[in-house]
């Protein structure tokens, strides 16, 4: 069977005198050039649903022909191989090329991020699933699975609820650890390799939901995670226009290529694919991720330290006292400096190690009351009051209009490619707007 991430095409593409593989942000471009069928520079859309079948009868292969080459996904389905979108089209091949290079992974793509989710809930039929805080809508989700399967959902952070002596049942072999980091709403991270430690010391799968931290911030993968899905909806997509799920599979996994193919042959029959719009428009995305996922992430750390400086009172300027009269305080993985700090041994923290190349660009804002949090997004010019995230404009949503189980003093900010300083003005004038207003 085929290796589904080893290209054939690329290690003759290397530069000769080196082995070393090339950098993700050059994969992003040429992710998909052994799928590239054509002579045009910037992918064609292909709308077509239905494809002819080959005019040599030598080629008619019967759906239960066991002599069907095998699908390498990471160059899938060649120009001539297409049968019906369902199955595969052309656009989405391509996007599943690139993001099987970025991920060093196995990817199957599907129709949005939750329908990533319940594709793995599907193929893996877990009778317990351990999950934290995070997005509501995996939560949703999981509670229709348990409505068909009478799945137990236990609390992650809280292990003794792992076991049920007596109801007679435990978190073990073929069930579920769901780790989401950095978390929604609040871009608190946490440690993949300690959760994969206990997800393995049960023979439960660890799933980890990156979608918060995408390459190249964050690997769940290399740290011990069976699966990794992203909602791509949000920073592969990057444009605030197209809806896409992601799924990756570990090599590392005994049977990962079971685990492919099946989810490959179950992803035809629960139908959650995505459209050849949203596929051509994934690649467009792709090629730019690590220019704006770099940038959207450091120019968040910056609003964050300025924003912490402020509500810590360490900023005594103007501006300082103006956010420090409305925010209360600040959620980020950047500011969680014990899980960076050196231990005694001189290795440096899970964070850092997890995390080397930024933090993430979505934190979250505790205002002083309800009411400043509902009324700030609308004292800001620069971010659009929306829900979503991941693209190049800056969003700022007062949370509880999409979300009932958070504070309603929380709004969570995702900072997009703007200029971090004149994102930084329109939230001390903003602050200055509604004190003004307050008084």
């Amino acid at each position: 069977m085929a290796d589904p991430t080893t290209n054939p095409n690329i290690p003759s593409r290397q530069p000769p005198s080196t082995s070393t593989p090339y950098s993700l942000a050059t994969l992003a471009i040429h992710g998909d050039d052994p799928v590239n069928a054509s002579t045009d520079v910037a992918p064609a859309l292909h709308v077509s649903t239905t494809f002819r079948y080959p005019s040599d009868p030598s080629k008619l292969h019967p759906t239960d022909d066991l002599d069907i080459p095998a699908r390498d996904p990471a160059a899938p389905a060649p120009a001539d191989s297409h049968i019906y979108s369902r199955l595969t089209a052309p656009n989405t091949t391509r996007l599943e090329s690139i993001l099987a290079q970025l991920l060093g992974a196995p990817c199957l793509t599907y129709a949005s991020g939750l329908a990533a989710f319940h594709a793995l809930l599907v193929y893996l039929n877990p009778r317990v699933v351990a999950i934290g805080a995070g997005y509501h809508g995996c939560h949703g989700v999981l509670q229709i699975y348990q409505k068909l399967t009478k799945c137990k959902i236990v609390d992650l952070f809280d292990e003794s609820s792992w076991d049920n002596g007596a109801e007679g049942w435990s978190l073990g072999a073929g069930d579920v650890v769901h780790v989401e980091t950095p978390v929604n709403p609040t871009g608190r991270a946490y440690d993949i390799r300690y959760f994969a430690a206990k997800a393995r010391a049960r023979g439960a799968a660890l799933t980890v939901d990156a979608t918060f931290a995408p390459p190249p911030l964050q690997d769940p993968l290399r740290l011990g995670a069976d699966f990794v899905m992203h909602s791509g909806t949000k920073y592969f997509g990057g444009h605030s226009d197209m809806l896409c799920g992601v799924v990756g599979i570990s090599k590392a996994r005994e049977g990962w290529e079971k685990d492919y193919w099946t989810m490959f042959g179950e992803r035809l029959h629960l139908g959650a694919v995505m459209g050849s719009m949203e596929g051509w428009l994934g690649v467009r995305s792709l090629r730019t991720l690590e220019l704006r996922v770099l940038r959207q992430s450091e120019s968040a750390g910056r609003l964050v330290w300025f924003l912490q400086r402020a509500v810590t009172g360490e900023d005594e300027s103007e501006d300082g006292k103006a956010v420090r009269a409305v925010v209360g305080s600040v959620e980020h993985a950047s500011l969680q400096e014990e899980d960076m700090a050196r231990g005694k041994d001189g290795k440096i923290g899970w964070l850092k190690e997890q995390m080397p190349n930024g933090f993430g660009p979505v934190f979250a804002m505790h205002l002083k009351t309800g009411e400043y949090a509902k009324r700030l997004p609308s004292k800001l010019h620069l971010f659009h009051h929306a829900t979503s995230l991941g693209g190049v404009e800056s969003l700022i949503e007062w949370r509880r209009m999409s979300d009932n189980t958070v504070a309603d003093t929380l709004v969570r900010v995702s900072v997009g490619i703007e200029n971090w300083e004149d994102l930084k003005r329109d939230i001390v004038d903003g602050c200055k707007a509604l004190a003004a207003e307050s008084k």
